[in-house]
C-alpha cells in the first residue's frame, strides 16, 4: 500500500529527530574524549613538572602560580616557547627591522640555571 504525503511527511520528521539524537550522542563522545586528554596531558605535564622540581611539592597553591607567574611569564620563556613551537620565525618576520631579540637556545635554560648556582 502506498504512503500517503503526510504518512511520508511523519516518516521524515521522525528520522529528523533520531538524526538529531544521534548528533547529541556523538558531540557529547566527543567532548568526553577531549576531557579525557585534556586530563591526560594535563596530569602527564605536572608529573614531569614535579619530576624535574620535586621541591614544588611543598608549595601552596599561591605559591606555585607565584612561582609560575615569576618564571614562565618572562621573555626568556617566551623567546624559548616560540623557538620550539616555530613562532620565532613568524614573529620575526612581522618585527620592524631593528628589533629584534637574540635567539636563547633551549640548552641555555639548563647553562643559565648552572650559572646562578656557581654565583
Amino acid at each position: 500500500m502506498a504512503k500517503t504525503r503526510l504518512e511520508k511527511i511523519d516518516g521524515i520528521k521522525e528520522e529528523i529527530e533520531q538524526l538529531k539524537a544521534r548528533q547529541k550522542q556523538l558531540l557529547q563522545q566527543h567532548n568526553v574524549q577531549e576531557r579525557k586528554a585534556r586530563n591526560h596531558r594535563l596530569c602527564k605535564r605536572g608529573g614531569v613538572v614535579e619530576k624535574l622540581l620535586p621541591d614544588l611539592i611543598t608549595l601552596t597553591d599561591e605559591q606555585f602560580d607565584v612561582f609560575v607567574e615569576k618564571t614562565l611569564l618572562t621573555g626568556y620563556a617566551e623567546r624559548i616557547l616560540k623557538g620550539l613551537t616555530g613562532q620565532e620565525k613568524e614573529s620575526a618576520r612581522l618585527k620592524p627591522a631593528g628589533t629584534e631579540t637574540a635567539s636563547v637556545p633551549v640548552g641555555s635554560a639548563k647553562m643559565l640555571e648552572q650559572q646562578q648556582q656557581a654565583e
